[in-house]
This record gives C-alpha cells, sequence and structure tokens, in this order.
C-alpha cells in the first residue's frame, strides 16, 4: 500500500472535503476560515463560480493542446487578455506550471540574452525548491541543503530589513543599496552579471515589503550596468498586494516579470513575460514542455483575470488587506511579543519576538497552532519559523477579516 512521503508535513490537520469561498469545510463538515488560499493561490476564492463553469466547458471540448504542437483558443485569448495587464512594453509571453519553473526560464531568458552568467539574488528570496530555483533561494537551508553542488554564478545581496537591524525603512534601504554596490564591485561585477532578481514582498523570508525607494534603487542600477531586473511576482501577482503587481508600489517597470499562484486560482500555471525584442534573443528550443499553458489552465487563467477586474477585487485586497493590517497591529500592542507587524494588501505577518528582540519560534507555533484550533486557518514563514502570515483569497470581506482577527487575538491571547 502506497502513503504520501513522510517529509511531506502538513501546516494543519485538516482532511480538506470542499472549499467555497473563504472557506474550507473538513470531512466532519466543520467549516475553517481558510487564510492560507493554497499559498497565495486560490485568489477569487475556493471554487469561484465562474471559474469553475469555464474549467467545466473547457474539460469538455478540450483538455490538452501541447503548445509547441499545436495553438488553442485559451492559450491565445489568455495571452491577449494579459496584454492588458501586464506593465507596458511586457508584451511577449512564455507559459510553464509552476513558479520554480518560470523563475528558472527567467534565469535562461538573462543568461542567453546577455551573454552572462552571474545572477544577483537577495538574502531572505524565495524562489522555488527544483535545482536551480533553490540555488536563487535563501529563506532557509531546507530548501536548498544536502543536495549541492547548486547552480553556480549566484550572489547574494542584503534586503532591506528594517525591524531585523532595528533601523529605519530609509537606513536599511540606503544600507542595502550600498552593499549592493559593493557586490558589484568585488564578486559580482556587472561584466559577468546577467540580472537582478528580486521578490517585491519578501515570501518565506517573512512578508517583508521591498520599499520603494529599494526597488527604484535596483531599477537604476540594472540601467546604469546593462543588467536585466527580474521581479518575481509568483506571491505577490494578480492583486495581492493592493496593487495588480506587487512591484507598482515601487513605480518601477521590470525587465521580466514572473507570475504563477493566483493567476488561475488554483489550476497550475506560471508565466514569464519581457518585451518581445528581448524575448526572441532566447535561443531556439530553449522554451517549451509538455503541459505549459494547458488549455483547461488558460481557461480557468481568462474566468481568474474576469473576476478580478469585474468583482474588483485589486481594489478589495487594497482595503480588506488594511483593515487587516490594522487590526493586527491592534493584536500586536496588546501582546508585545509580536514585535512586528507588515504586510501590502492582503499579504499581512505578525513576527514574534522575546523582549530582547530575539526571535521567538515557540510562542509563533502555540499561537499558529491555537488559531487552527478555534477554525483559523494559517501559515508560518521566516528564516526561524516566528513569522504568522496570513494570505486570504481576495474575495475575503470586512466581516471575515473582523472574524479571523477576533479568531486571532483569542489564539495569542491563549500561547503567551
Amino acid at each position: 500500500m502506497a502513503k504520501l512521503s513522510p517529509v511531506l508535513k502538513q501546516a494543519t490537520p485538516v482532511l480538506a472535503a470542499r472549499g467555497e469561498g473563504v472557506y474550507l469545510y473538513d470531512a466532519e463538515g466543520r467549516r475553517h476560515l481558510d487564510f492560507t488560499a493554497g499559498i497565495g493561490v486560490t485568489s477569487t476564492g475556493h471554487c469561484h463560480p465562474r471559474v469553475v463553469r469555464a474549467a467545466q466547458a473547457q474539460v469538455g471540448t478540450l483538455i490538452h493542446g501541447q503548445y509547441t504542437t499545436v495553438l488553442h483558443e485559451p492559450l491565445l485569448r489568455l495571452t491577449e487578455r494579459l496584454g492588458e495587464v501586464l506593465p507596458a512594453g511586457l508584451d511577449s509571453v512564455f507559459y510553464l506550471n509552476s513558479g520554480s519553473e518560470a523563475v528558472e526560464a527567467s534565469v535562461r531568458l538573462a543568461r542567453h540574452t546577455t551573454g552572462r552568467q552571474g545572477v544577483v539574488v537577495f538574502a531572505g528570496s524565495f524562489h522555488g525548491r527544483t535545482m536551480g530555483a533553490a540555488a536563487l533561494t535563501t529563506a532557509g537551508p531546507k530548501f536548498r541543503a544536502g543536495i549541492g553542488p547548486v547552480m553556480p554564478g549566484v550572489a547574494v545581496a542584503p534586503f532591506p530589513q528594517a525591524y531585523r537591524h532595528g533601523w529605519t525603512e530609509d537606513e536599511a534601504t540606503a544600507h542595502a543599496l550600498r552593499e549592493l554596490d559593493y557586490l558589484l564591485a568585488t564578486s559580482s561585477p556587472p561584466s559577468d552579471t546577467a540580472a537582478l532578481l528580486v521578490e517585491p514582498v519578501l515570501g518565506e523570508g517573512g512578508y517583508i515589503p521591498a520599499p520603494p525607494a529599494f526597488l527604484q534603487g535596483l531599477r537604476e542600477r540594472a540601467d546604469r550596468h546593462g543588467l536585466l531586473l527580474i521581479v518575481d511576482e509568483v506571491q505577490t501577482g494578480v492583486g495581492r498586494t493592493g496593487r495588480f503587481w506587487g512591484h507598482e508600489h515601487g513605480a518601477i517597470t521590470p525587465d521580466v516579470l514572473i507570475t504563477a499562484k493566483g493567476l488561475a486560482s488554483g489550476f497550475p500555471l506560471s508565466a514569464i513575460a519581457a518585451p518581445e525584442a528581448l524575448m526572441a534573443k532566447a535561443w531556439p528550443g530553449s522554451q517549451g514542455g509538455t503541459y505549459g499553458g494547458n488549455a483547461v489552465a488558460c481557461a480557468a487563467a481568462l474566468a481568474t483575470l474576469d473576476v478580478v477586474r469585474d468583482e474588483d477585487l485589486v481594489g478589495n485586497a487594497a482595503a480588506t488587506g488594511l483593515r487587516l493590517h490594522e487590526g493586527l497591529r491592534k493584536v500586536a500592542a496588546d501582546h508585545p511579543v509580536i514585535g512586528d507587524v507588515r504586510g501590502l494588501g492582503l499579504m499581512q505577518a505578525g513576527e514574534f519576538t522575546t523582549p530582547d528582540g530575539a526571535p521567538d519560534p515557540a510562542t509563533a507555533q502555540r499561537a499558529h497552532a491555537a488559531a487552527v484550533e478555534r477554525g483559523l486557518l494559517l501559515l508560518t514563514c521566516g528564516a526561524y519559523g516566528n513569522v504568522v502570515r496570513m494570505i486570504p483569497p481576495l474575495v475575503v470581506t470586512a466581516a471575515q477579516v473582523d472574524e479571523a482577527l477576533t479568531i486571532w487575538a483569542e489564539a495569542v491571547a491563549a500561547s503567551v
């Protein structure tokens, strides 16, 4: 009898039987408020009727049309539709299945188009678990330990983590940009460096937003040195941060954009987007894959984009995200064990620390477990596992945010 790998560890004990909107229901019929959204995937909520109808209709006509063999209408319509929301000039799209695959495709593109090998990532980054993506990931040792040697040519620069250092955001930004300049002057010279790769908000690294000045500093340095600026929007994209793309908070335009997770409301689909002139420099045969641009996933993505637009889910993420942020700050004010509350839109987190500012993963884990017991599903992150994050579907209402905050306050009180 086969079993799941024992290495797979579930964050909650819930056996999900069905999902509806912001809720998951277990096998016993108990309702759980899902503030994990499948790690930011179910952007339109569980089983949104329009997404369900689109997928059902597509399953009955064409399930798979391998897109280096044949084209199909959902693929072409999705590409056209993405053109309405992608940054200006990023008019060429390559589809894959997962965030890790898209990250690796972006690095391949950068190396082909620049003729250079180096990639600069930032401390606390998460870009995936596959061999190439793991080499770009510094959020924790579990993603790359024991598999070395990993892909060479990766340099790590500081990310502006103000709370960790006890600095202001401006101080953290200035430090990170100075150290990036030093890295480019020493161990990763521009003549050997293809790209800078950054998340607009650190995901697994602790839900730390990149200050606008930091993103602008990266754009300036990329332009100055002839590097590509690749923005990993796997978790931050499709409205999650209260803007359609997370990098919009920095008022910049990347050279390459990576999207996945919330793009298709739970169906596996990812993509990279770049200017056509840049994409055309990729070597022939370097882009492809069996399942990329799957017809059912593309149909679901089309419905997702329509729902995001028609229901103003980007605006809802901004408004309910602010409500969630303010509520989390109130809970933190009553419980000093939460040293910091941060996030953008519906990507919020609280960091648990001891009185002397050291990470406190034990209390974070107790609070997480207490919330799950009370019907609120959450996840942890951060290098020490001391950050509890909230990632509800973009359809979450103010009343559901308040319900989650009530449970969270009880959970934190029970854990300290």
